[in-house]
C-alpha cells in the first residue's frame, strides 16, 4: 500500500532563521513537505509555475516584492492556489489587504509551531485561518462598516447563495461539498461563478460583500 502523498509547501521568509525553522517545521510533519523555501519573491510567480505547490506561506515585509502583492499576482495567474499570509503584522490596513489580495489566512509569527501546522491543513482544506487577535478585529471592522445598502443579489441562484452562507460561515470547500450533496470540484465551479458576478477575487472579498451589502 501506498502512503498518501504529502501536501507540498513553497515558504517565502526573508528572516533566515524563521525559514530555516518553518522549512524544518513542516518537513517535520506528517503531512506537509516543504519542496522551497526563498529569501525574498522576486521569481514568486515563476518558482509557483515550476513547482505548483499546493499550498504557500508567505511573509508580508520583503525585499523587492511585498507579499501582499505577490499573493495578489499568484492568484490572478492560480485562482485555487492557497495561500497562508505568516507575518508579524496585526494592523488593520495590511489585514484587509492581504485578505483582499486572495490570502486564505492571516497568522502571526508568534503563534506556536502548532497553531502554524494547523493553519497550513485548514488552509489546504480551503478553510480560512486566522490569529484570535486578526479575527476579532474583522468582527469589529464588519460591525462598524455597515451601511444601508441597496439590495442587489447580482443575478445569484439559490445555489449560489447557499454556497455563499457556508463561506460567510467559514466553512471549507469539503465541509460545503459535504453539507449541499455536491462534488468539491462543483463546489469550485459555483465559487467561480460567485466571484464573476460579485467582482472580487477570493472568498474575504466576496464574505466582506455579502456582510456590508446585506445579501443574504
Amino acid at each position: 500500500m501506498h502512503s498518501n502523498p504529502k501536501i507540498r509547501v513553497i515558504i517565502f521568509e526573508d528572516n533566515s532563521h524563521l525559514r530555516d525553522s518553518l522549512y524544518f517545521l513542516v518537513n517535520t510533519s506528517k503531512e506537509f513537505e516543504c519542496i522551497a523555501a526563498y529569501p525574498d519573491t522576486r521569481q514568486a510567480l515563476h518558482n509557483v509555475q515550476q513547482l505548483k505547490p499546493d499550498v504557500i506561506i508567505t511573509d508580508i515585509e520583503m525585499p523587492g516584492m511585498n507579499g501582499i502583492d505577490t499573493t495578489r499576482i499568484i492568484k490572478k495567474e492560480f485562482p485555487d492556489m492557497k495561500i497562508l499570509v505568516l507575518t508579524v503584522f496585526d494592523d488593520k490596513e495590511r489585514i484587509f489587504q492581504a485578505l483582499c489580495a486572495g490570502g486564505s489566512g492571516y497568522l502571526l509569527k508568534n503563534s506556536s509551531p502548532e497553531q502554524i501546522l494547523q493553519a497550513l491543513v485548514d488552509t489546504y482544506k480551503g478553510g480560512s485561518p486566522l490569529s484570535p487577535s486578526v479575527a476579532k478585529l474583522v468582527v469589529q471592522f464588519f460591525q462598524l462598516n455597515m451601511p444601508d445598502a441597496v439590495p442587489d443579489d447580482y443575478d445569484l441562484t439559490l445555489k449560489e447563495k447557499e454556497l455563499l452562507l457556508c463561506l460567510v460561515d467559514g466553512k471549507s470547500y469539503k465541509m460545503i461539498a459535504d453539507k449541499m450533496n455536491i462534488s468539491i470540484e462543483t463546489v469550485k465551479t459555483h465559487i467561480k461563478n460567485i466571484y464573476r458576478k460579485l467582482h472580487v477575487n477570493s472568498s474575504h472579498e466576496a464574505v466582506a460583500k455579502v456582510l456590508k451589502q446585506r445579501l443574504l
